[in-house]
């Protein structure tokens, strides 16, 4: 007994909507109310996570692995975030002279502002 499949979307042969496939099929409501997340990658060459891109899945597994499958499929990447874009607060652009200008009144935050003793070596 074969299941009747077509090619869809440019995914290849589907399942046939009503076809028994082993595993249940989540609607397109139900795939359009899966939060969004965040993805990052850190690559083998830097100390720091990248913004990737974005994407829809049903929970924090479930994005990683999509995340690996769609952002990493050159081998690219030797760690992945995926946070939900929910969780994200981010300043405004427009707010960012009265956000960042208190540091520019702290010198002393800058290395430049202490004198190195003459007996440290390799700072």
């Amino acid at each position: 007994m074969s299941a009747e499949v077509r090619a869809e979307g440019g995914h290849g042969a589907v399942p046939v909507e009503g076809v028994a496939t082993g595993t249940p099929t989540p609607t397109r409501a139900s795939r359009r109310d899966w939060p969004l997340w965040e993805v990052f990658v850190r690559g083998r060459r830097g100390l720091a996570h990248t913004h990737v891109g974005s994407l829809h899945a049903p929970d924090a597994t479930m994005a990683l692995r999509n995340a690996r499958d769609v952002y990493t499929r050159r081998q690219e990447g030797v760690s992945l975030w995926v946070v939900p874009a929910a969780a994200i607060t981010a300043s405004s652009p427009d707010e960012r002279d009265p956000f960042f200008a208190p540091a520019a009144d702290k010198a002393y935050r800058h290395p430049t502002f202490y004198e190195v003793p003459e007996g440290v070596q390799h700072l």
